[in-house]
């Protein structure tokens, strides 16, 4: 009889398929888990970090908008300084480069911050209404 041994992709594949199960129970765990001890809306933290832990968990405060500034910085740097390197080649695309390069990110990067700014005022103007809700029934209450 001849002995056969399985390919070592095979058993790499396989071995991967059981991390990814044992993976996405321990997700589901440690999510209810994370929900229960620290996203309670009623919940109020003393301690700065776990109080920070629960903003950043609960979307409060974007990282987001901080992100696209610098990555645009970095984008428009990267763009000024490649352009100098299309002087060799042409005047004129080098111009092209540098300004509408420069254009096109700050446009796109406008756009993104667009819609975060629109998250941000949305969500003031629900928590002024919710407080003016607040206020109307506590009114209609007393009389």
């Amino acid at each position: 009889m001849y002995y056969y041994e399985p390919a070592p992709f095979v058993t790499s594949y396989g071995s991967s398929m059981v991390w990814t199960g044992i993976s996405f129970i321990l997700a589901i765990i440690g999510g209810i888990l994370i929900y229960v001890l620290f996203l309670k809306p009623d919940k109020k933290e003393e301690n700065k970090f776990l109080a920070w832990l629960k903003d950043f968990l609960n979307f409060d405060k974007l990282l987001i908008e901080m992100l696209l500034k610098v990555t645009y910085i970095m984008c428009a740097i990267f763009i000024t300084l490649f352009s100098f390197n299309l002087i060799s080649v042409s005047f004129l695309s080098f111009l092209f480069f540098l300004i509408f390069g420069n254009l096109a990110a700050r446009l796109i990067y406008e756009a993104l911050l667009m819609f975060i700014m629109i998250c941000k005022n949305t969500a003031e103007i629900k928590k002024n209404t919710e407080g003016l809700k607040t206020k109307n029934t506590n009114s209609k209450k007393e009389s």
